[in-house]
Formats: structure tokens, sequence, C-alpha cells
């Protein structure tokens, strides 16, 4: 099962040091791959990252490995895991048809989807909004005790949505709608099965309005139909027994990803990550009020935290908008840092949701990728 804890967290990035690009970009992209390559001796199996500036263009690099036990290098041309990240493109799938007039962001859930679904959901006033910014008070799917036992019994067993819906849709919410935040997989679930009843199929609403407009054709939503046929999937790695000796859990990955909907699911290459956001804040998937409408931030503890379907990541000297995703076998971030008009995609092969000695290794690299690239 999945829930969504950060790869490598990010720490603020020190507010004494100057954001600068003027340095020569060569330079700059020699010190990430000097960092990748040291994420590799602390013990991650694979590390890419994928790059984009109007000033410099696109960049890619690649180090370690996609199959461990094959020394397979991993390269470029792999597909990585968006887990969370995938998120923003169900939330941007949902404000497009806002903009078709299809739903309403105030719309209560149970518009769309009837009371055997939602039991007792249904009569809780949850709008569209509030699972799109996390403000529903619905629990997180992930944690409950009978799922997790599910699939640790049956790791390979493929389950329709609604078993994660039917956990915790009898339960009391977290809290009173609209009245805090609290970040919850299962808001997602549910988006994707509004998404499902607006259009008869919410996959291929995406790939026909976000990855065919954009040219993504290195993008891929696992299903049950497909998870063993795409080809150039990046193997996954869990360090089970916390040794540091990495464990090739692929299989269990890849039918994981294939029953999630709406919070997890999509595949692509580095590139293709970049391309999407490029594409999302260039507007070419939605209207100029839309986007300002993701970045209607949720303010917690004084901070803000989430938009629509979008991370606020205060990078201290900068700030950064986009999606961050964990997995049994994966890590990446997304983000588009906008007084830099820059885009970067960092992934990994490796689990990010269970602390483990190498993680502890490798923690911190993220931060450096972003210095080297930006400071």
């Amino acid at each position: 099962m999945k829930k969504i804890i950060s790869f490598l967290l990010i720490a603020n990035l020190a507010t004494t040091t100057i954001i600068s690009q003027s340095k020569n970009f060569d330079e700059r992209k020699e010190k990430v791959i000097t960092i990748l390559k040291n994420s590799i001796e602390k013990g991650l199996p694979g590390s890419a990252i994928a790059y984009f500036s109007a000033q410099n263009g696109h960049w890619e690099h690649a180090e370690g490995f996609s199959n461990l036990e094959k020394q397979v290098p991993l390269n470029n041309t792999h597909l990585h895991y968006l887990q969370s990240v995938s998120k923003t493109y169900m939330a941007v799938a949902i404000l497009q048809l806002m903009e078709q007039g299809k739903i309403h962001l105030e719309d209560d859930i149970a518009h769309h989807l009837d009371k055997t679904t939602l039991g007792g959901l249904a009569s809780k006033g949850i709008t569209v909004k509030m699972l799109l910014n996390h403000t529903s008070g619905i629990p997180e799917y992930a944690t409950e005790p009978a799922l997790v036992s599910f699939f640790l019994e049956n790791p390979l067993a493929h389950s329709g949505v609604q078993k994660f819906i039917d956990v915790v849709k009898n339960k009391p919410l977290n809290f009173e709608p609209a009245t805090d935040w609290e970040y919850s997989n299962t808001n997602y679930t549910l988006l994707s099965m509004i998404a499902d009843k607006i259009t008869g199929d919410h996959i291929s609403f995406i790939h026909k309005n976000i990855m065919k407009p954009l040219g993504l054709r290195d993008t891929y939503y696992l299903t049950k139909k497909n998870y063993d046929k795409i080809p150039n999937i990046t193997n996954s790695y869990w360090d089970v027994l916390n040794i540091e000796k990495p464990v090739n859990v692929t299989s269990i990955q890849k039918v994981n990803v294939s029953n999630l909907r709406g919070d997890d699911g999509l595949i692509c290459t580095t590139k293709d990550a970049v391309k999407f956001m490029k594409g999302l804040v260039e507007g070419k998937l939605l209207k100029e009020s839309s986007l300002k409408l993701m970045q209607e931030w949720i303010i917690k503890d004084g901070k803000r935290k989430y938009g629509l379907g979008i991370f606020f990541f205060d990078l201290g000297v900068t700030y950064a908008i986009g999606h961050s995703g964990g997995g049994l076998g994966a890590g990446c971030v997304l983000m588009y840092l906008p007084e830099l008009d820059s885009h970067v995609f960092i992934t990994t092969n490796f689990n990010t949701l269970i602390e483990s000695k190498i993680g502890e290794k490798a923690a911190g690299i993220r931060q450096q990728i972003l210095e080297a690239l930006f400071l």
C-alpha cells in the first residue's frame, strides 16, 4: 500500500545564498552528476533527473541501475513511477471538466456518487473542491489495518478502488469539512470515481485531454490490463530487512500502482514529467483562471501548504510549486520554480515510504541537487 511521504525531504535552502543563474550551466550539470553518483554510492539503486529552463534548455541524466541483478544501467528512456505526482494530473482533469461545465467545484460529492458508493460520506457536505485541496476530513485509506493486512497477505492481488473507499466511508471524519487540512489519498480516489461517472472513463479522458495535447508519448496509466505489458519500466527496490541490501519488489510495485486511481497510477520518462509541468504552467491545458484556482493555497500553521493538486514548496530564497510522491519501490518530485522559470524532476527506484539506513544516508540529496542547479 501507499501513502505520501516526501522522498529525501527538502530542507529549506540557506537564505544567505543569492539566487543566480550566471554560473556556467555545464559546471552546474557536473555538480548534479556528482551528486547523483554519490547517491548510488550511498545505496540507492538508481537516480535520475530531467531539467528545463528557457535560458539553458532541456537536460537529463541518470546514474545507477534499472536492474541491479542484471546490472542494467538506468537511463532517461526508462519509465519511472510518478506515485502521488499523479494527483496533479487528476486535478487538471477535474478542472478541465469544470471548464467544460460538467462539474462545479462547490458540488456536493453526493451529487456525483450514490450512497452505496459513499456510505456515510454522502451526508457530510463534502464538496469536490474539498477533495482537491484535502480539506474534506476523509480518513486515509492507505493506513487502514484491514486494507494493509489484505495487501500484505495478497501482494499481487488486483482490486477495484471501491474496496479502498469501503474501509473508510462509514468511519468518523478526522475533522469537520473545510475546518482543517490533512493530506489523504482517499480524496483523489474519489475524484477519479467522480470523473469516471462524468466521462465514462477518466483514464481515456486524461489520455485525450492531457497526454495527447502535450505529446506525452512516454506516459502511461497502469491498469490490470497493461501493467505487465509495458516495456522499459524501471525495476523497483526496497531494503526490506534494513541491512543495506535492496530487494527487487518490481512485481509488487507494478500491481500496487495498477490498482490505484486518481491518487497514483501514472508512469513516464523523466522528460515527459517535465513536459507535463511545462505545458501546464504555459496554459496549454487550463485557462489562466483555472491555474489561479490551483494556487489558492490552504494555510496551516502559518504556512502555505496545498492548492488544487499541487504543493507549495518553500525553498528559502525562492519557492516552487508541484508535487512529490513515494511508493514501495520509487520516489520522486516534480517542481516548477516560477522566479527562475525552471522545471525539475528528480526520481529514484528505491522505496521511500519506510525509513531505512540507505534512506538516511541519502537524505538531503534533493536539496543538494536544487542548490547545484539554481544557487
